[in-house]
């Protein structure tokens, strides 16, 4: 009997996170060296919120007051209230929340603390697997 998973089969683990008071041109840095877009945000070691790239080019191109990129904090531009998920919730569930709220990423938790993220790449990543180990394609490696 099938059962749909939880998201913390799909989620990505032990996710690279920066303080809230780091400089944006740090987070930039960290999103670029380690190829993401979403970067959970913490304060004092706590979940603080998430920064998304697109978020902070939409600051900059805003103008940011002609400041430079290292003055900036990630305090300025971070989303205080994203959404937050426990590991055990359903992926289905996960998924349609990310749908009713119009966003690209999900902050996974595990007793309070940091456990992942889960964004929107994940989900098609997730899908194509799905729909591959479903359909068996013929010369396996060729896209859904």
């Amino acid at each position: 009997m099938y059962h749909i998973p939880a998201i913390k089969s799909v989620m990505t683990a032990f996710p690279y996170s920066i303080d809230i008071y780091a400089p944006v041109s740090e987070a930039l840095a960290s999103m670029d060296e380690h190829n993401m877009r979403h970067l959970p945000v913490t304060r004092n070691g706590k979940l603080a919120g998430i920064l998304n790239e697109r978020d902070i080019r939409l600051f900059l191109a805003a103008g940011a007051a002609g400041r430079e990129l290292s003055a900036i904090t990630v305090s300025e531009i971070h989303l205080e209230q994203p959404y937050v998920v426990d590991l055990e919730e359903r992926l289905d569930i996960v998924l349609l929340g990310m749908v009713e709220r119009r966003v690209g990423s999900v902050l996974i938790t595990w007793h309070g603390r940091l456990a992942g993220v889960f964004t929107t790449t994940d989900a098609c990543r997730s899908f194509a697997e799905h729909l591959r180990e479903q359909f068996n394609p013929p010369g396996g490696d060729e896209a859904a």
